[in-house]
């Protein structure tokens, strides 16, 4: 800290105890954080023990929740006057703004329609286009181009690694409504401790692909539809600097997407149906996550969830409750998708490749 002007400090060796953290220090957020977490837990709200940005108040006969971000908050529940209340009791804490009715959050855009809500990133998309002057380039069909085979070491170092960073760090933002780019974004992230050349090339490419329609979300509907499903795939060793395979997952509540991702293996699978296993693995941990966090949402889901994976091996690996010479070498975590089997949280269905809604992220 320096010493603030006016100050006067006749003895060199005297520092300054801070007792109160200011808006943009580091400790800021997480000390604003502990006081309304304080403040809530004094109203008789409870912490959510799967997701730590959760509060919510339960009777008999209504529910509210709040979700959390640093001080921007949002509030939902079934009381009227519960909300009326809580927003007072915030504002006679901390002093608040209310909003209203929830239209922009996080550079999240929400449309409401008869039959459901969109959720685009619109504004911060064409915000990226300007920043990086794509504006005035024509519009292509594809995430990445299907020609080019990016390599870590391939191409000339960039001047400004920043500027490769920064982009892609956009991208991953840019995900939470926009799952089709996954795959080409984990690709991309691959390269973050070098980027070369060609790998902002193909950075650039994307982002003329985010040109066409930059309005483009995710549909919620407002179906009372609550059955899960969860599609899982997997490609092969398509790496060709390290080998590893790509999961990727999907899980849908009645027709709408709550859940995606696209990453990269840990470890070098020795066949398909490892990568697939490995695959089934991630989003049973997932599901597993979701059950718990649906329960304490009240969700009214049903179980088993289903579990639509295209490679028969894999599911055989599942249900055989024996090791043999193909399996042995797999880790124990891996196996504790036989368990969940079991336990009746999920069942497995194959589905044909033509439909597997997950070959997009891998």
């Amino acid at each position: 800290m320096e010493v603030p002007q006016g100050l006067a400090v006749d003895n060199p060796g005297l520092v300054c105890k801070l007792n109160k953290s200011l808006y943009g220090l580091k400790q800021a957020s997480r000390q604003l954080y502990a006081k309304l977490t304080e403040a809530l837990c004094s109203r008789g709200y409870a912490h959510s023990m799967y997701d730590y940005s959760l509060f919510y108040k339960k009777s008999e006969h209504s529910s509210v929740y709040i979700a959390v971000y640093v001080d921007d908050i949002v509030v939902i529940g079934t009381d009227i006057m519960e909300t009326t209340d809580l927003k007072t009791f915030l504002n006679n804490n901390f002093t608040i703004k209310d909003l209203g009715r929830l239209y922009y959050f996080l550079g999240l855009e929400v449309l409401y329609k008869d039959d459901g809500v969109i959720i685009s990133q619109r504004k911060f998309t064409l915000d990226l286009l300007k920043e990086y002057q794509c504006m005035d380039h024509s519009s292509i069909n594809s995430p990445l181009d299907p020609t080019v085979k990016l390599k870590a070491k391939e191409g000339e170092r960039l001047t400004d690694p920043t500027y490769y960073k920064k982009l892609i760090g956009k991208f991953n933002f840019l995900t939470n409504t926009r799952l089709y780019i996954a795959y080409s974004v984990q690709h991309l992230s691959q390269f973050m401790d070098d980027p070369r050349e060609p790998h902002l090339t193909a950075a650039f490419h994307l982002l003329r692909y985010l040109k066409g329609d930059p309005t483009l979300g995710i549909f919620l509907s407002k179906d009372q539809d609550y059955t899960i499903r969860a599609y899982c795939d997997s490609d092969w060793a398509a790496c060709p600097d390290s080998r590893k395979s790509v999961s990727g997952y999907l899980v849908l509540m009645g027709s709408s997407p709550v859940s995606w991702k696209s990453k990269k293996q840990d470890t070098i699978s020795l066949s398909s149906a490892e990568a697939e296993y490995r695959a089934l693995r991630k989003v049973v941990g997932e599901l597993v996550w979701l059950n718990r966090l649906f329960e304490e949402l009240i969700a009214p889901f049903s179980k088993p969830i289903d579990v639509l994976c295209d490679s028969q091996s894999a599911m055989h690996i599942t249900r055989n409750p024996v090791f043999h010479e193909r399996t042995k070498h797999i880790e124990v975590d891996c196996h504790f998708v036989r368990s969940k089997l079991q336990e009746g949280l999920i069942s497995l269905h194959h589905v044909g490749t033509t439909d597997q809604l997950v070959d997009i992220l891998t």
